[in-house]
């Protein structure tokens, strides 16, 4: 099993090789520093290192693949999953993933990735079909397999794994506490929840919309994002803004012509589509852009696709057109 660099332009650039000297001392002192925490346990608790074993299987996404994937990678090796909701074969597949990470007790952490959510992922890993499993460890990507294998191959894989991570890069892995299973948050104690940092600035960007001042809108939300990159309702806002923005000053009967003239022109298609989600006619929008992705190559593909993901954004992950809208981009993509 040997490790390779893999391009992530447009997520993170990987992290570079450790000495395979070095990480061996580093692996028998973490070790040592492991044996004394466990030895103090008895009289000092868990370690406030401690994760529960619902942490080591998690979902991850093209925003938070950095942190939640290649930061983490330098702790302990990170098992991707990449499925979907229409692959049969991968609902055979992940709970047989999941229950051999959770045995692994620290050694491995599971991240599971849906590619009709995450289509950039799916690209920059050049992956030809589903499930697809790999592995990242201190940054380095190794493939590991394709399709549904047998539980013991899994085993074996995942045990030189492992290996490969203690022996090359240091890493042992993180710490597990059963007993902080189900422990309930420090907010969920409280009576009243305060404000979040950022509700001022969402309420500026309501006002902002309600005034009819788009840039202005849009540059609060950015402020929000700036800081708290996962910030749902800013995200839904910033979309909702920009394509009100990008579409006040179209004249629809010359951008419609344009599409109608131009079928195979990303840019023509791409601001139709924009007049026909504000028009309220959604699923048109998701079909052309879909269309669009299945006769267009290379930058222009690009674009279309996404403008398509922004379109989602304007949606809402949870409506049914958009996730059928996914599997359709899958189709045409992959």
């Amino acid at each position: 099993m040997q490790p390779r660099n893999m391009s992530m332009s447009g997520v993170v650039d990987l992290a570079a090789v450790k000495a395979a000297g070095e990480a061996k001392a580093k692996a028998e002192q973490a070790r040592a520093e492991a044996a004394s925490r466990a030895g103090q346990a008895g009289e000092a608790g868990p370690s406030a290192g401690a994760v529960p074993p619902s942490a080591l299987v998690i979902d991850v996404d093209e925003a938070g693949f950095e942190r939640d994937v290649l930061q983490l990678s330098a702790e302990v090796p990170v098992v991707l999953d990449f499925w979907a909701e229409w692959c049969q074969p991968c609902k055979q597949l992940s709970p047989l993933l999941e229950r051999l990470i959770t045995e692994a007790n620290g050694r491995l952490v599971l991240a599971k990735i849906d590619v009709d959510a995450n289509q950039m992922l799916m690209q920059q890993f050049q992956i030809q079909g589903i499930p697809a499993v790999f592995a990242v460890v201190a940054g380095q990507v190794l493939p590991l397999f394709q399709g549904v294998v047998p539980e013991q191959q899994i085993r074996e894989t995942f045990a030189q794994l492992v290996q490969v991570a203690e022996d090359r890069f240091g890493i042992i892995g993180i710490e597990v506490d059963p007993d902080a299973e189900g422990a309930a948050p420090a907010a969920t104690a409280m009576e009243e929840i305060p404000a979040g940092p950022y509700d001022a600035l969402l309420e500026a960007a309501v006002v902002a919309l309600d005034a009819g001042d788009l840039g202005g809108a849009v540059q609060a939300y950015k402020n929000v994002l700036a800081d708290d990159p996962g910030n749902t309702e800013a995200k839904l806002g910033l979309a909702q803004a920009e394509l009100l923005a990008r579409v006040q000053h179209m004249n629809p009967q010359e951008v419609r012509a344009a599409a109608a003239e131009n079928p195979r022109d990303p840019a023509a298609q791409i601001a139709a589509a924009d007049l026909d989600l504000v028009g309220g006619h959604v699923e048109d929008a998701f079909g052309r852009l879909v269309d669009t992705v299945r006769v267009t190559f290379g930058e222009d593909r690009d674009a279309v696709r996404l403008r398509l993901l922004e379109l989602f954004e304007v949606i809402g992950a949870d409506d049914p057109r958009v996730s059928s809208a996914r599997t359709a981009l899958a189709r045409v993509l992959f």
